[in-house]
């Protein structure tokens, strides 16, 4: 499912303009792209979480050039499904 039909799913079942459901979707996204940003964790209970993720120190290799590099500590973005969540899918009764 894209951007664009979720919001079209949203104005079919709320009845709000087409335009406000835009802003208030990009706003959602931009509020979350900005806690991980700033390192912050987002939790939506029933839902999940967005959190970052700290990647270790590695070592890697350039495979074209046969040597060893080091891949440096970085943070990756992630979402964790809540229980409930997770258990509404796997049993197929998730109805909004």
């Amino acid at each position: 499912m894209t951007k664009a039909q979720v919001v079209s799913e949203i104005v079919s079942k709320t009845g709000i303009e087409k335009m406000v459901v835009i802003e208030a979707v990009e706003a959602f996204l931009s509020v979350i792209k900005k806690s991980l940003a700033k390192r912050g964790n987002v939790y939506l209970r029933g839902f999940g979480s967005f959190i970052v993720k700290k990647r270790a120190r590695k070592l890697g290799r350039n495979i074209s050039k046969n040597t060893a590099i080091i891949i440096p500590e970085h943070y990756i973005p992630a979402f964790k499904p809540s229980k409930q969540f997770i258990s509404s899918i796997k049993n197929g009764n998730y109805t909004a």
